[in-house]
């Protein structure tokens, strides 16, 4: 008779959308501090609240909390994505998480964010497509972490 026994860690959820949200956010965060590390705040203060016409001038706390509520919206999608493929293995949820934030920089940020940004007028607006090598390392950093953290907390 095999016993199994689980280590409780006083964080749990009963949905995998709600893993989703949790491993997007942590994902989204670490994502946006490698950014301002790199420099990049012009794109978390004007770029991402200027899809909303919210910059300029430069706001950086919309930036903030518009970048997370689009790690935690994509998360729920990742969890989706994972859950329906009956994805269970650590490195194969990193792996995918990979794979993930690939195709979010591709749609989102080199191809929809440009468009975005020149319908609503933002003066600034890169160019289309946007295929910028810092972007895909700040996407692949959302990928892994949110993979990780999703495969630490899912249900």
């Amino acid at each position: 008779m095999a016993t199994e026994t689980r280590q409780r860690t006083g964080f749990e959820l009963d949905e995998a959308w709600q893993g989703g949200v949790v491993a997007g956010l942590a994902g989204a965060t670490v994502m946006t501090a490698v950014m301002l590390v790199m420099g990049a705040t012009p794109v978390i203060a004007g770029a991402i609240p200027g899809l909303y016409t919210l910059a300029p001038p430069a706001n950086p706390v919309a930036g903030v909390i518009i970048h997370l509520s689009h790690g935690a919206i994509l998360g729920v999608v990742f969890a989706g994505v994972v859950s329906a493929a009956g994805i269970t293995d650590a490195r194969t949820t990193v792996a995918v998480g990979i794979g993930y934030g690939i195709v979010a920089w591709v749609v989102l940020a080199a191809l929809l964010m440009p468009l975005w940004l020149s319908a609503v007028g933002f003066q600034n607006a890169p160019p289309f497509p946007n295929v910028a090598v810092p972007s895909l390392l700040w996407h692949l950093v959302y990928g892994v972490v949110t993979g990780a953290v999703f495969t630490a907390v899912r249900p």
